[in-house]
């Protein structure tokens, strides 16, 4: 399976026993909008909600930091979601979070993993059917096991790393000319760190990019896709796009700093830089 699906595709697939929809929305604080009661609205017929606010290390003050492998396996034993099922993440954000949960399901262990292109905005677009209320009962077995060397802690950055840093916030909050929309938060970016706005990879339906204008958007940073970097951005959400853009060109080494800007700029030890990279 391709690790991005149309809504063609999953509409001819849509009761496949082995299918499972989940919808990863998520928002900024600053937003006004809940996931959780718009998915209740409205939301793909069969879909769950993984709610990257609650599956998550709840005893972190950085949010929606991973959880373990054991309370990952059981959040997704709840919502029926099994390892070895075909899963289709989609979203209704502009934060594109589908790219979150494709990180996550991929880190504990899952292998047939794809992004809806366009995700709820396109299905809905095209009037294709959709459900309201809790998702449908469905059973599933999740063996969650971490994968090791996708996740960057903040001593080690602060230790000195030889990959490149990739920011996926947009221009304005990378080079500190706009405040952090959470409190407590400086402004500005890891010294060394390129921007490389999430946005630049989408089309305004929130489909993706031909593969070869996402190549352009690393060429123009001299960065090479294949080879190791590590992506970063407000809260370690926006970041995966990088991480699965990487993956759709062939790289396999991209490394996500999952507290990034909102626990490096709430660290007053950590450097921080203004301006353009």
């Amino acid at each position: 399976m391709d690790t991005l699906v149309t809504t063609e595709w999953l509409a001819r697939n849509l009761n496949q026993a082995d299918i499972a929809i989940v919808d990863s929305s998520a928002f900024l604080p600053t937003d006004g909008r809940n996931p959780v009661a718009e998915f209740a609205e409205a939301h793909i017929p069969g879909a769950r909600f993984l709610d990257i606010n609650q599956v998550a290390d709840r005893s972190s003050p950085t949010p929606h930091m991973l959880p373990s492998a054991a309370e990952f396996g059981e959040a997704m034993a709840a919502l029926g979601v099994g390892r070895d099922d075909r899963i289709i993440v989609y979203d209704n954000s502009p934060l594109r979070t589908a790219a979150r949960g494709w990180f996550m399901f991929r880190h504990f262990g899952a292998e047939r993993v794809a992004i809806l292109d366009g995700g709820f905005q396109k299905w809905r677009s095209e009037g294709r059917p959709v459900e309201s209320g809790e998702a449908t009962p469905r059973q599933g077995r999740f063996d969650a096991r971490e994968q090791s060397g996708e996740v960057i802690a903040k001593q080690q950055i602060m230790a000195g790393v030889e990959m490149p840093i990739l920011d996926a916030r947009g221009k304005a909050r990378f080079e500190g000319s706009e405040p952090d929309p959470r409190p407590n938060v400086a402004t500005g970016h890891i010294p060394g760190a390129r921007n490389l706005p999430f946005s630049t990879f989408y089309r305004e339906d929130g489909t993706l990019r031909p593969d070869s204008e996402l190549r352009e958007a690393f060429d123009a940073l001299r960065i090479d896709p294949e080879a190791p970097f590590i992506a970063s951005c407000g809260s370690g959400v926006t970041a995966n796009s990088i991480i699965f853009v990487a993956h759709r060109l062939g790289g396999r080494h991209g490394k996500l700093y999952d507290g990034s800007w909102s626990e490096w700029g709430a660290d007053p030890e950590t450097p921080k830089a203004k301006g353009p990279a």
